[in-house]
């Protein structure tokens, strides 16, 4: 930046950078119209912040659900906490969710998710290989984190979702031995 006299433009923590993500919850409401609920990958905040603004924004009984990693689970402690925590160290096959959330993006989700689901690194790498093997899709860790979500009986106990809107985000594969 002193070099060129480039602005830094935070990856996540930003409000241009949140209201592009929340694109994401238009899009899938833009097919269907009533889904019920939506779940994303939880690192920074700026993809569940956006999907949160623009989700309930657009259809105020749409639920919004995280997903982390329990090596990087900040979100989840937070949310219960009710305050900003950080994560003091990471370990996480998930790379893509080795952050800690921003102040911009905490408010957001504090106020407007249901719940953070956790999931260990054996969960987040089976999904990867059930999107490998029934959709064809390879995504990597931090991608496939929001599927794995879904499978847990955590997220099956809840009542009233029949339609799910399930965010994979990323596509660096650097473990493609996983699957």
């Amino acid at each position: 930046m002193e070099e060129t006299g480039g602005t830094l433009i935070h990856p996540y923590d930003n409000a241009d950078i949140i209201a592009g993500q929340g694109t994401v919850a238009l899009e899938l409401l833009s097919e269907i119209a009533t889904l019920d609920a939506i779940i994303t990958p939880v690192g920074g905040g700026g993809l569940l912040s956006g999907v949160c603004l623009a989700g309930k924004g657009t259809y105020e009984e749409l639920r919004i659900f995280g997903a982390e990693p329990q090596g990087a689970d900040d979100a989840a402690r937070s949310f219960a906490a009710g305050e900003l925590v950080v994560n003091e160290s990471v370990n996480t096959i998930a790379d893509g969710l080795r952050t800690n959330l921003g102040e911009r993006t905490w408010p957001i989700i504090r106020d407007h998710v249901e719940t953070i689901i956790t999931l260990s690194d054996e969960q987040i790498t089976g999904a990867m290989k059930l999107l490998a093997e029934r959709a064809k899709l390879l995504v990597e860790p931090s991608a496939a984190v929001a599927l794995a979500a879904v499978l847990t009986d955590e997220f099956k106990a809840l009542t009233g979702i029949q339609q799910i809107g399930v965010v994979l985000s990323g596509g660096n594969v650097e473990c493609p031995r996983l699957i």
